[in-house]
């Protein structure tokens, strides 16, 4: 196949946002969706993309664990959420970061900022802020798990437990107006549950995919919590339990196409 320059653009998104349906495509590349399906059949014929139902993705990586692909999933929104997060901290601030794909990207955003003290069991979010810009960091300890590199169980818990930040950050799996914010994993949400009770800020970082859905573990009710940082404004029903509880909810602003 001869790539053309919508094919290598169609490739540039998936590599920024991981997943992407046939109408998103379309819109961003300001074409019909029927030359988009076009489009994406010599790619997927290649195995440069996988098609879904309405939808096309990148393959999975051989060798790849879970969490990098995980990372590739709605990576521009968790881009835009990590900025807006960033906005909230300033060069010497103390911070917890529980493990997770957007905290990752948080991570990221904070290497604009100096001497931070950042409290994390994320190997991956460790190794992004030790010994640069003046930092201090601290893992807890604790098996660590092959897919996401993260240390859990009552070791980590404890060791949390030591200290006080001014903004403690989690992420979630699913948040429900009524269940609160969850996750599908029993020592994760242990773990972030333990985060949230050491900050003076409580925010919970997570892109719009996860409102409205459920998930095996609650991790805190929406009263324990002081800010959602995300992408786009929750549905109606939602926003007003949000407004109940006093949760503000911090919009990222989108980035620049190019």
């Amino acid at each position: 196949m001869r790539p053309s320059k919508r094919h290598s653009e169609i490739l540039r998104i998936l590599h920024e946002t991981g997943t992407a349906t046939v109408a998103d495509l379309a819109e961003r590349l300001a074409v019909s969706l029927e030359t988009i399906r076009r489009d994406v059949k010599p790619l997927a014929l290649e195995g440069l993309i996988v098609k879904m139902h309405g939808a096309v993705s990148l393959p999975e990586r051989p060798g790849e664990v879970p969490f990098e692909r995980r990372m590739r999933d709605h990576a521009e929104a968790k881009r835009a959420i990590a900025r807006r997060l960033a906005d909230l901290v300033a060069d010497g601030d103390t911070l917890m970061l529980d493990t997770g794909t957007t905290t990752s990207f948080v991570a990221r955003a904070l290497l604009a900022k100096h001497d931070l003290t950042v409290i994390t069991n994320s190997s991956d979010i460790a190794r992004t802020l030790a010994t640069v810009n003046g930092n201090r960091v601290y893992m807890a300890g604790g098996e660590l798990r092959a897919d996401n590199g993260a240390a859990f169980g009552t070791a980590a818990v404890e060791f949390v437990r030591r200290f006080s930040v001014r903004h403690a950050i989690i992420t979630i799996a699913a948040i429900d107006s009524e269940a609160g914010a969850m996750d599908f994993d029993y020592e994760e949400a242990e773990f972030a549950r333990e985060v949230l009770k050491r900050g003076e800020n409580r925010i919970i970082v997570t892109d719009s995919s996860k409102f409205g859905r459920t998930a095996l573990v609650r991790v805190c009710g929406l009263d324990e919590i002081d800010a959602v940082v995300t992408e786009a404004p929750p549905a109606p029903d939602l926003a007003a339990v949000f407004k109940d509880n006093g949760v503000s909810v911090l919009l990222a602003a989108p980035l620049p196409l190019g």
